[in-house]
């Protein structure tokens, strides 16, 4: 029951038995080791002590060993909570002791809706696309999109256009992500390169304008998938095949953007050699299809016209 004094309490930040520790800050033997004792005291407010460790993987391996203790006999008033991001990086001798929950990224349309919903109680006006892009911007978390959206507030006050977060955040539109998508689709190199200098002069952000590029041939690989084996979403009619070469060229160059020396050269080169790979033939492919008599391009064949 959220209404009572006790749930008020937890969410305020007063309840005296529900402590939230920050592992990045608190990750030492000695801090540990302070907790450990703590926790031998029994609850003041609450049925248990609760003790929330935050990204419970920063902390040492001695710290993790001083902990060790305390989780193969707990005391029985307390319940030990740990949250991260990076599972892989805790000891397994401490997973090996916790029943474990995987909390999956939150989708864009429900976290555009709980924003809508924020917007509403506080009278702000913004347009539903720019609650998408944020929504795309927070990659499934509710506390970043939320974050975000209060630095737009802060930035733009109480009106807040899609084309705000574009450039604040140096995104790109969905309509100029299709674009490009579809000039990589019809391998129209000038449009390529077009795009790749237009971004560059507004500033955008071409490692995020590859991630959605790359979002969006997925969409089409799975329409394609769903259509048996073809899809127009790129406008020119292309195989399940074409598209899966062209989004494994673009996944394949996210290092090189994101980490090279020269982001733009680099972001080029990619779309480029995806444009083109979407062509390419792997010899085994092409021999079977040859000996089945189909066609050995990779655009889907069109409809004959009655």
């Amino acid at each position: 029951d959220n209404s009572s004094e006790i749930s008020q309490s937890i969410m305020n930040g007063s309840c005296m038995d529900v402590i939230e520790i920050d592992g990045a800050s608190n990750n030492s033997v000695d801090q540990v080791r302070s907790l450990r004792e703590d926790c031998q005291y029994a609850p003041t407010q609450c049925s248990f002590k609760i003790y929330i460790i935050d990204e419970v993987h920063m902390l040492s391996t001695a710290a993790f060993n001083a902990l060790l203790k305390t989780l193969e006999e707990p005391p029985e008033h307390v319940k030990f909570f740990f949250a991260t991001t990076e599972a892989h990086k805790v000891l397994p001798t401490i997973v090996s002791r916790c029943q474990r929950f995987e909390f999956r990224p939150i989708s864009d349309q429900v976290i555009a809706d709980k924003l809508t919903e924020i917007c509403k109680a506080e009278a702000i006006e913004v347009e539903a696309t720019a609650l998408m892009s944020i929504a795309r911007l927070a990659n499934g978390g509710m506390r970043d999109a939320q974050s975000i959206l209060d630095q737009m507030i802060s930035f733009c006050g109480a009106k807040i256009a899609e084309s705000d977060v574009l450039d604040v955040y140096g995104l790109v539109s969905d309509e100029r992500i299709v674009s490009l998508a579809k000039s990589l689709g019809s391998l129209d190199f000038a449009a390529i390169v077009e795009a790749v200098d237009g971004f560059g002069d507004e500033g955008r952000d071409l490692y995020r304008v590859l991630l959605d590029l790359e979002n969006y041939v997925r969409t089409v690989l799975l329409d394609a998938i769903k259509h048996k084996g073809s899809s127009d979403l790129l406008g020119t009619p292309l195989r399940t095949e074409s598209i899966m070469r062209m989004l494994d060229a673009l996944h394949r160059g996210e290092a090189s953007v994101q980490r090279g020396l020269s982001e733009k050269a680099n972001f080029e080169v990619v779309l480029l050699k995806a444009s083109e790979e979407s062509r390419s033939r792997a010899i085994d492919s092409l021999i079977k299809q040859l000996a089945q008599g189909g066609p050995v391009d990779d655009v889907a064949p069109q409809k004959k016209k009655p």
